[in-house]
C-alpha cells in the first residue's frame, strides 16, 4: 500500500480523524498516498472492552476494506471485526461528510484500505 510509507516524512501523508477521545479511548487516522487516491485507516481501541457500531468520519465515500485486524482468530483473538471491510454511508462525523460503523475489537489495531475507482 503505497499510502503506508510514500509521505512517511510528510504533513500531508497524515491526517487525523479523531484524536480526543478520552471518554473510548480510541485513536484514528489516515495515512494518504501522494496521489490521494489511496488511503489506510487506522482506528486503535485502547481498552479491554469491544466497541460495537463506533461511528468514525472518513472524508471519502467508498468501500473501506479491512486489510489488518489485530483480534482476528488467525492470530489469537477473539475474532472481532467488520466482515471484511465495511461501506461508507451519508451520515456526517468528525466533521467530515461520510462515516463508518466499525466493530473495534478490545485492546485491537484495525487497518482499513480505501482506494479511489474510475468512474463509468
Amino acid at each position: 500500500m503505497r499510502a503506508m510509507y510514500e509521505l512517511d516524512f510528510v504533513p500531508a501523508g497524515f491526517e487525523w480523524i479523531d484524536s480526543s477521545d478520552s471518554e473510548g479511548s480510541t485513536l484514528s487516522f489516515l495515512r494518504w498516498s501522494r496521489d490521494r487516491k489511496q488511503a489506510v485507516l487506522v482506528v486503535c481501541n485502547m481498552t479491554p472492552v469491544s466497541r460495537m457500531g463506533h461511528r468514525l468520519g472518513v472524508p471519502k465515500e467508498g468501500y473501506y476494506q479491512e486489510i489488518l485486524n489485530s483480534d482476528a482468530q488467525c492470530y489469537g483473538g477473539s475474532g472481532v471485526g467488520n466482515f471484511g471491510g465495511r461501506q461508507t454511508e451519508r451520515a456526517s462525523s468528525h466533521r467530515r461528510p461520510f462515516s463508518l460503523s466499525l466493530n473495534l475489537p478490545p485492546l485491537g489495531v484495525c487497518y482499513l484500505k480505501w482506494e479511489e475507482t474510475p468512474h463509468g
